[in-house]
This record gives structure tokens, C-alpha cells and sequence, in this order.
């Protein structure tokens, strides 16, 4: 008896510990309890779970956010431990709870864990179940509760009969008529979600008017979010609809009062074209994308000329070229002098595009000379942007047409004041020296390069070495050997340590993409001797470019040359000199 009465003592003990925990001022205590539900769920048992834990779980809903936001992820992965499918509906009174709270978080985690066990539930368990917790969300008092219930109707919708599918139409139409713009917000966030899941008639006949009417709201923050339903309600109708239903909504939000909605509208334009087709595109979103080009407002006429090159693109191509040439290339051209920095840089990072688009002659006589207009543009961004993006242009008409007046602008770029404008043009530079070619490389840039390596900012001179390595690999070990390592045999002897390291970091990445030979030859001796440093960082780091070079050479070259020079750093005065030289020498297996 006495045993009997122990085991279920020790039964009871993860619920006792749970409570216990759950009620610590600790709030970490409190966290990684919830963290370990699943393993609790385990110990319980599947019945025990059901009606102890998550009864236990769902009356003390008060605590931390973060404890809550733990509780609502969690949840969502308990169907197994309540005992499968058959009773995930157990989990829905917790998840309810937490679904009408105040943190925001909170709310959407539960929806998301709602979400995520809908379609686990039986059409029975839907409609008993989990469409009256949609209902009671939906009708709450506290607007929390009813921007929860927006997020629901799309997984229930389509497996419930159609007197249930009604109700749920008539809840969503209130919600869309809320009192309180947050629940408006809501459901203008979900309306293109839902309108995918409800049959076209009534899609046409009930969907539509609340499109209509949320594009008319007081509130900007809800007339923005229903650009999104636009263009899935757009893309599930017939052409003739869109131009009747949806149209006049879409202009009324792309001369909206508010540039957040007309910001929007240009934010998902090239959606808004694939989604009302070509015909559509010619008629009315040609007119409006060169409205929202030519928009009062910087951030509207940037998120615009983002889309310039992937709207193009999309363009019928039997119209292409003449829309572009004639409506849109007339607002690009007033966009390259923009006087917002952010609009010319957003333009320049897409206008090459242009260029595979139009073809040689238009790139040439229209294209051109708005490149190199950009490419002495004032701000370091917009040149950048054109500069990244040659490699499309370059394919169409060649480099040779850019070279005179693209040299400028890299060098400007190259000797910016601001170290990360050097360090992306030099990024660029193995991109830039594929294009321009050996010839025209080593005459105008390759000593630009050089002066990279002793720049007095580290990730400049750390960049410069990984693109002498591309370079060498671009170009190959006979102009490494002619033009690169020259240059760098220099810096092994100059004043200041930290280009002498700079050297070493150079052989590092060189040795690789010369190969042995030149390594052995040119570069190795140039390493030992450095060896004698009077800097101990100096030589520290020989015995690490040693350790480094070691697998490219031979073993002749190891033992005479590399070995002993190890062997002699390994009784060097400075500790930091001793470590990296026995670490080279066990590395290298001597």
C-alpha cells in the first residue's frame, strides 16, 4: 500500500515542480520551465496531460511576455503529447487565452500556433471546436481578441459548411467595419489571404465591397495594407473583372493623399502588374508608375525606381522597347538628378538593367550618357551602384565605350575619405579587372591596388590581399610574378612593421595562386629573412606564413630552408614568437 501510495506521490511530482517554478519571482526560472513542457507532457502521460497540465496552463495565463510568448510557441507543437489529432482541440483554451493578450508578440505567436494545429483537427473538431473560438475571438470586447481572430478565418474557412462559411463572412465583413482602427489593420492584412480561400461569387459579391471600403478608410495605416489584398484578389479574377472591381480602387490608392499608401503601391508594383496582366499593365499602370516616379515624396519615388528595371523586364515584349523608350526613360532621365541621394542610389542600382532590355544602339544613344552621369554623381552610393552593375552593360556593348569615363570615378571612389567606400571598391576591383582586361588594368589600376596594402585602415589592407589573390588567379602566376610580387618583395622592407606584416599576409594568400615554384623561388626567401625582424609581431607571423606555405613545398626546400628557421624562432626571447613557431613546426610535422 505504502508503495502504491509513493508512486503516485512521485506521479504528481512534474505538475508539483511546475507549479512551484511557475509561481518563482525568478522570471528565467519561470522561462525554462515552460521550455521544458514537452518533457513535463512526457512524464504525465497523454491523459494526464490533457487534464491536468493544460488545464493547469491555461488558468494561470499571467505572467511575463516573454514566459507567455515561450507558453504560445510551445503549444503549437503539443498534438503529439495530448494524444495526437483526435484531442488537439485540448489545446485550444490556453492558446485562446493568450490570443486575446496585450503584447502583440504574444497574440501572433498564439495565432501562429493556432494556425499551425488547425488542420490537424477532424471537420468535425473544426466546427464544434475551433470555429466558435474563431466566433468568440472575433466578437471579444477587447480589440486584442478580434485582430487575433483576423489571422483564423483562412484555415477554417475552407472545410466548414456553407451556413458555417456564411457566419464567418458576415464576422469578417464586421471586423473589416471595426470601431477600432487595430482590428481594421487586421483585417485589411488578411483580406487578400482570405479572399484566396472563398469561392469567386462570393469573392465578387461580399470580398470586394470590403476591399472597397477598407481603401476608403480614415486611417492611412489601413488604406496602405490593403494594396496587399489588391493584388490577390486581382490575381484570383477574370481580366474583365479586375478592370471593373479592382481598378478603381488601385487608382484611388496610387493618388492617395497619404505617400505611405502611394509608397506602398510602389512597393509591390511589379506584383500589381503580374497580377492584372499585360493589357491592364499598357492601360493603367504605365500612367501610374510614371506618376509614382515623378512623386512629391522622396521615399515614394525611391521604392519606384527600384521596380524601374524588373517592371521593364516584365513589360509585353511586342510593346516593350516603345513603352520604355517613350514613358518611362523620359522619368529615368529627370530621376539621374534627383536631388534626394536615396532615389539616385535606388535608380542606379537597377538602370543597367536597362541595357540587355534596349539593346546596343538605344544603351549607346540614351543609356550611356546616363550612366556616366551617375558615375560622377556626388554621393560615393550612386556611383558604387552603377559601378557593381557593369558586368550587364559591358555584355552588351563592351567595355571600351565606359573606360574613359569610368577610370575617373574609380579612382575618386578608391581614395574616399570613408574607409567602407574603399573597401567596396575594391571588392569591385576583380570584377572591374575582368572587364577592362590585363593590358588596360595594369596601366591604370594595378597601382592603385598597390596602395591599397598600406592603407591605415586593417580591413582595407586585409581586402587588398584577398584581391591580389583574385587577381593572380584572374590574370595568372606570370603577371603575379612580373607585376604583383615586385611590389610586395618592396614592402618586406619598409619603415613601418605593420606594411612589412601586410607583406606576409600577401604571401599567405599569393602562395596558393603563384604555385610552388614561384613560391620557392621568389617568395620564400623573402619570408626567412624576415625571420630577423626586429619586431616580434613580424616574427611571430613568419612562423605563421611558414605553417601556412608549408603544404605547396617541397620537402627539400622544408628541411633546408624552413626547418631550421623554426628551430631558431623556437628559442626566440618573445613568448608569442616561441608559441607560433612550435605550433608551425608540429603543424608541419617536424
Amino acid at each position: 500500500m505504502a508503495a502504491s501510495e509513493s508512486t503516485t506521490d512521485d506521479s504528481l511530482y512534474p505538475i508539483a515542480v511546475l507549479i512551484d517554478e511557475l509561481k518563482n519571482d525568478d522570471v528565467q526560472l519561470r522561462l525554462n520551465s515552460i521550455k521544458k513542457l514537452s518533457t513535463i507532457a512526457l512524464a504525465l502521460g497523454v491523459e494526464r496531460t490533457r487534464s491536468e497540465l493544460i488545464h493547469f496552463l491555461t488558468e494561470t495565463i499571467y505572467d511575463e511576455d516573454e514566459v507567455l510568448l515561450g507558453l504560445a510557441e510551445q503549444l503549437g507543437n503539443f498534438t503529439p503529447l495530448v494524444g495526437g489529432p483526435e484531442y488537439v482541440y485540448c489545446l485550444l483554451p490556453p492558446l485562446e487565452s493568450l490570443a486575446t493578450v496585450e503584447e502583440t508578440v504574444v497574440r501572433d505567436k498564439a495565432v501562429e500556433s493556432l494556425r499551425a494545429i488547425a488542420d490537424q483537427h477532424s471537420p468535425a473538431d473544426l466546427e464544434t471546436h475551433f470555429v466558435p473560438l474563431v466566433m468568440r475571438l472575433a466578437s471579444g470586447d477587447w480589440f486584442t481578441s478580434r485582430t487575433s481572430a483576423c489571422g483564423l478565418f483562412s484555415v477554417c474557412y475552407p472545410r466548414v459548411i456553407p451556413s458555417v462559411k456564411a457566419e464567418l463572412r458576415g464576422l469578417f465583413r464586421q471586423l473589416c467595419q471595426d470601431d477600432t482602427p487595430m482590428a481594421r489593420r487586421a483585417a485589411a492584412s488578411k483580406l487578400g489571404e482570405f479572399a484566396k480561400v472563398v469561392e469567386v461569387e462570393y469573392l465578387k459579391t461580399e470580398l470586394i465591397p470590403m476591399f472597397v471600403n477598407l481603401a476608403q478608410d480614415e486611417q492611412d495605416s489601413v488604406r496602405l495594407l490593403d494594396v496587399d489584398a489588391c493584388v490577390s484578389i486581382a490575381s484570383l479574377l477574370q481580366q474583365e473583372d479586375v478592370e471593373q472591381l479592382v481598378m478603381p480602387t488601385l487608382r484611388q490608392c496610387v493618388e492617395d493623399k497619404s505617400w505611405r499608401v502611394r509608397y506602398m503601391v510602389a512597393d509591390k508594383f511589379t506584383e500589381l502588374q503580374e497580377a492584372v496582366g499585360p493589357e491592364i499593365t499598357k492601360t493603367d499602370l504605365v500612367p501610374a508608375f510614371q506618376s509614382l516616379l515623378k512623386d512629391c515624396e522622396a521615399e515614394v519615388r525611391a521604392a519606384a525606381a527600384h521596380k524601374v528595371k524588373d517592371f521593364c523586364q516584365n513589360l509585353d515584349p511586342y510593346q516593350q522597347e516603345t513603352i520604355i523608350m517613350t514613358s518611362i526613360l523620359p522619368c529615368v532621365k529627370e530621376l539621374v538628378s534627383d536631388a534626394n541621394q536615396h532615389v539616385k542610389s535606388a535608380l542606379a542600382s537597377v538602370i543597367m538593367g536597362l541595357s540587355p532590355i534596349l539593346g546596343k544602339d538605344n544603351t549607346v544613344e540614351h543609356l550611356l550618357p546616363l550612366f556616366l552621369s551617375q558615375l560622377k554623381d556626388e554621393f560615393p552610393d550612386v556611383r558604387l551602384n552603377i559601378i557593381s552593375n557593369l558586368d550587364c552593360v559591358n555584355e552588351v556593348i563592351g567595355i571600351q565605350q565606359l573606360s574613359q569615363s569610368l577610370l575617373p570615378a574609380i579612382v575618386e571612389l578608391a581614395e574616399d575619405n570613408k574607409w567602407r567606400v574603399r573597401l567596396a571598391i575594391i571588392e569591385y576591383m576583380p570584377l572591374l579587372a575582368g572587364q577592362l582586361g590585363v593590358e588596360f588594368f595594369d596601366e591604370k589600376l594595378n597601382s592603385l591596388c598597390m596602395t591599397w596594402l598600406v592603407d591605415h585602415v586593417y580591413a582595407i589592407r586585409e581586402a587588398a590581399t584577398l584581391t591580389l589573390k583574385k587577381l593572380v588567379e584572374k590574370f595568372g602566376s606570370d603577371w603575379a610574378q612580373n607585376t604583383v610580387i615586385p611590389k610586395v618583395l618592396v614592402m618586406s622592407r619598409h619603415h613601418n612593421y605593420l606594411n612589412r606584416l601586410t607583406c606576409l599576409f600577401c604571401v599567405n594568400v599569393l602562395a596558393e595562386a603563384c604555385g610552388p615554384e614561384i613560391t620557392a623561388k621568389v617568395m620564400l626567401p623573402m619570408v626567412l629573412n624576415m625571420a630577423n625582424d626586429n619586431v616580434a609581431n613580424v616574427r611571430f607571423n613568419v612562423a605563421k606564413t611558414l605553417q601556412k606555405i608549408a603544404p605547396i613545398l617541397d620537402q627539400s626546400s622544408l628541411q633546408v630552408q624552413v626547418k631550421p628557421v623554426l628551430d631558431r624562432l623556437n628559442g626566440d626571447a618573445d613568448e608569442d614568437v616561441k608559441f607560433f613557431a612550435s605550433e608551425a613546426i608540429a603543424g608541419i610535422g617536424g
